[in-house]
């Protein structure tokens, strides 16, 4: 799959609309050079397909290139139909996909204007691996890995006091250490309370935007009634995996018999295995030992790399 950039588009501050210049410099781990949405975090660069900007004209729309805060528009690529992870060259410049979509916090002038924006629906996001620069009429062109992509993480930490600073998360940074040790890109970790609410929007953010093989909570899996993290995560599943909690369970019987009162479950949504943990450090290992060599096999499947994984 290749394209040709129709406009390269940059802006001075963030949440406003974009000018197409025409040519820019691309920074390696940086972005477009003085884009103001440059910077050392993983939407260094958006992405949008020309026909979807041609659709969205047809509604009458009179919008130029870079009204929806996008740096590049690219015809004969459809971004939305390509995986996180996807290496995209054109010229000197290697780019990286690193998330589909994004939440609307604050709605753009494109929206105030005409009522919608299509960056949230159809936009993609890269970082910049080699640096160069990028000009309308360049080939852009979706380049083959040399390497696997490494596995990706997320780690979620539920807990009231610690979202007030009253306790020191001592568990999430431990899963993300452990997580690190084993090959494993944690792109994100956070603490957040036990809000059921709150949960579910992160576990579809993440699952549907910047899509990791796996996510991992800690807390919010016993009997309290603040304990709501399997009912979260079950609200937001498209597929059930009960056997990496109930195998948790059945190996934490054999050192305690509270694991009776876990109420942990493993789901999966899209292609992200979501596993929730205990609350405590020591646990949350004990845990990690039961399913961290097995799920790569797991995860290598919703990857759509094993095409057969019978017993011979």
């Amino acid at each position: 799959m290749a394209g040709e950039v129709l406009a390269v588009c940059t802006s001075k501050r963030k949440g406003t609309q974009k000018t197409n210049v025409g040519r820019a410099l691309f920074v390696e781990n940086h972005g477009i050079e003085g884009d103001a949405h440059a910077g050392c975090w993983h939407r260094q660069v958006s992405l949008i397909s020309a026909d979807r900007i041609e659709e969205f004209r047809g509604r009458g729309a009179n919008v130029a290139y870079g009204a929806f805060g996008e740096n590049l528009v690219v015809e004969g690529i459809d971004f939305r139909s390509l995986e996180v992870g996807t290496l995209l060259r054109c010229g000197d410049v290697l780019l990286e996909m690193t998330q589909i979509g994004k939440e609307c916090h604050t709605h753009c002038a494109i929206y105030h204007q005409v009522g919608d924006c299509i960056m949230p629906r159809e936009g993609v996001f890269a970082r910049v691996l080699e640096g160069g620069s990028i000009q309308a009429g360049d080939r852009m062109a979706i380049e083959p890995r040399k390497e696997k992509l490494p596995w990706q993480a997320a780690v979620i930490t539920l807990s009231d006091k610690g979202a007030k600073g009253q306790r020191e998360d001592r568990s999430g940074p431990a899963i993300a250490s452990r997580l690190r040790e084993n090959g494993y890109e944690v792109i994100e970790q956070f603490l957040i309370s036990d809000d059921p609410e709150l949960l579910k929007h992160h576990l579809i953010r993440l699952c549907d935007q910047r899509r990791p093989d796996l996510i991992l909570t800690t807390g919010g899996t016993g009997f309290s009634m603040r304990d709501q993290a399997p009912e979260a995560t079950l609200a937001v599943a498209e597929r059930n995996a009960p056997g990496i909690a109930e195998a948790i369970r059945a190996e934490s019987l054999k050192i305690t018999k509270h694991a009776m009162l876990s109420r942990a479950v493993s789901v999966i949504r899209g292609k992200t295995l979501i596993i929730n943990l205990p609350g405590s450090p020591k646990a949350c290992m004990e845990s990690m030992d039961v399913f961290l060599d097995a799920i790569p096999h797991a995860m290598d499947l919703l990857r759509g790399n094993v095409q057969d994984c019978a017993r011979s």
